[in-house]
Order: structure tokens, then C-alpha cells, then sequence
């Protein structure tokens, strides 16, 4: 998570700080986007036609990657990582450039603002619900209000809230040949089980959603026709689509009725929206070693 400028590091972390995240037993640790550069790299792959993944090697903070979504009125940045080399802004120019970038949260802010200075100034959507939660106020934020954000190439995003007030999705029609791809972040949290996906308020702390936030969001997605869902993370070696591909059916009122009946046996109810499983399984994702938050000059670097 990007701070403003400052002479030293700042005092505090309020993302690290929240109950959603954690400070690590060793206490708050920051470094600098330089400093990240001169150990860490930009990865750029294809997950699927249309669809480029973009990661960090080695693994940085939860081990995050975005995806470029390539359409023919230009390419969207959907989330962000830490670090943007002159290899990597290179390989994206070579595919088009940025047009815009969209954020699904704010845990996902990372170095936002760098990277849009690096592509020609490239506007930044940010839902105006989670404006508090900005560390680096910049002129390239566009704070957009409501459930819906029309971009172009037929990219809608869409506010489902839940794990965040304004947390949201990316809805891509054209995607998976016209049968429709949802790029969720961990708004919806694709898991190992195929027949299931997760909901939580924090994911490294157990805390679930409540029913009412899960019904909400089943019904804000329900007129969303999509044959797959990419989640936030591809794997150990961000390579792959891991458990990140699935069709998936929401019906409101199972929606509902998983996550009270997990509630009731004692479940943190993350397995609450029903899916079916595709024809073959995949690995299960490695675990992040670390959690970490960015700062411009400053960043958190959070041992787990």
C-alpha cells in the first residue's frame, strides 16, 4: 500500500492496522519501491487469449498478480502489484499500453500511482466508498460512485461490497470466446474445491461474512453471464490458472442458505455461493510468505 512522500517512514500502517490485515510479530518493517526493484522483477504471462497475468519474482506481499485485459478500444489493468521495471512497462507498451487501471480494493492499491505515471498518466478507478482507505492521494484517482462503472470495450466493473464497502469485480462479456469472464480479486475467493468459492471480511485473520453480505453479493452478480472466475492469485510460480477458471451459478437463495447453514456447524462460511466443478482438477495455490503494504517512498514489509 503506497504512502505519501515523506523524509522517514510514517508512523503507522492503518491498512496493516485494521482488523482485515495484521502487523507481524516482529513488528512494522518498510522499505521503498527502489529498493524492492533491485531484488524483485516484473513477470508478464498469458493465462488465456485476451488475458495476461502479471506477477513479481520473487513472490512479494500476498503474492498478488494482475491481469491485463486486452479488448480492441484499448487494454485495462484489473488490480495492481508492487514493482513496474523498464522490462516490464516495455512489454506492456509492446502490447498496447494501458488505457485505464481499476482496482477491485484497496489491498490492491500497491503502487497504483507509479504505475500510472509509467504508463502515460492512465486513469486510476478507485471506488469512492473505500476513499479513506487511499494513502497516496494523486490526481490519476478517479473515484467512481454506485454499483456499476461502464469502461470500454464492453469492461463493466461492479460494486458487490462485502469483504470492503466498495469492494468489486470486473466483468468482461467477451472473454472465455463470448461466454463471459469475472475477474473478482478475492472479492469472490476462488478455493482449492471447485464446487464452492469463499467470502470473508480477512482472509489472514478467519473472519467471516455474515449472510447478508453474501446474499448481497450473490444477488449483485446473479445477471452477470460468465463461464469463468480468475481469482487474485495463479500460484507458486504465478503460472497457470490454478483453481482461477470455473463456471459458476449464483442463485441468491442457496447463497443465503450455505452461508447461515455453515454459520450454524460452526464454519467460518466462506464455502456460501454454489458452483460447478469443471472437468479436471487443479494444484492447490502455495501460500504467501509474506504480508506486506507499499508506500511511495516508505513501504510496510510485514513478516507473517
Amino acid at each position: 500500500m503506497q504512502h505519501a512522500e515523506s523524509a522517514g517512514p510514517p508512523p503507522r500502517c492503518g491498512v496493516c492496522e485494521d482488523e482485515r490485515q495484521y502487523v507481524g510479530h516482529g513488528g512494522q518493517r518498510w522499505t521503498t519501491v527502489d529498493e524492492l526493484r533491485r531484488d524483485h522483477r516484473g513477470l508478464l504471462w498469458e493465462e488465456e487469449p485476451g488475458l495476461v497475468g502479471i506477477g513479481t519474482d520473487p513472490s512479494f506481499a500476498i503474492g498478488q498478480r494482475a491481469l491485463l485485459v486486452r479488448t480492441p478500444e484499448g487494454n485495462l489493468l484489473w488490480d495492481c502489484t508492487s514493482v513496474l521495471d523498464d522490462a516490464l512497462a516495455g512489454a506492456l507498451g509492446g502490447l498496447g499500453g494501458v488505457r485505464a487501471i481499476a482496482i477491485s480494493h484497496p489491498h490492491f492499491y500497491s503502487s497504483n500511482v507509479e504505475w500510472s505515471r509509467a504508463l502515460g498518466g492512465a486513469p486510476v478507478y478507485l471506488h469512492a466508498d473505500d476513499r479513506d482507505w487511499v494513502m497516496r492521494p494523486d490526481p490519476c484517482h478517479e473515484h467512481w460512485e454506485g454499483d456499476r462503472l461502464d469502461l470500454f470495450g464492453g469492461l463493466a466493473v461492479h460494486r458487490l461490497g462485502g469483504h470492503f464497502p466498495g469492494a468489486a469485480v470486473c466483468h468482461w462479456p467477451d472473454g472465455a470466446d463470448g461466454r463471459g469472464v469475472l475477474l473478482a480479486g478475492d472479492t469472490i475467493m476462488v478455493i482449492p474445491d471447485r464446487r464452492w468459492v469463499s467470502f470473508m471480511w480477512s482472509y489472514p485473520n478467519l473472519v467471516p461474512l455474515g449472510a447478508a453480505a453474501v446474499r448481497t453479493i450473490a444477488e449483485r452478480t446473479a445477471p452477470l453471464a460468465f463461464d469463468r472466475i480468475w481469482r487474485v492469485t495463479s500460484g507458486q510460480r504465478l503460472a497457470g490458472a490454478l483453481a482461477s477458471r470455473a463456471a459458476v451459478t449464483v442463485p441468491a437463495r442457496t447463497a443465503a442458505r450455505c452461508t447461515l447453514s455453515q454459520l450454524r456447524i460452526g464454519s467460518s462460511a466462506r464455502q456460501a455461493l454454489r458452483r460447478r466443478p469443471p472437468s479436471s482438477a487443479a494444484p492447490r495455490p502455495a501460500r504467501a510468505n509474506t504480508a506486506s503494504s507499499l508506500s511511495t517512498r516508505w513501504s510496510v514489509r510485514t513478516a507473517a
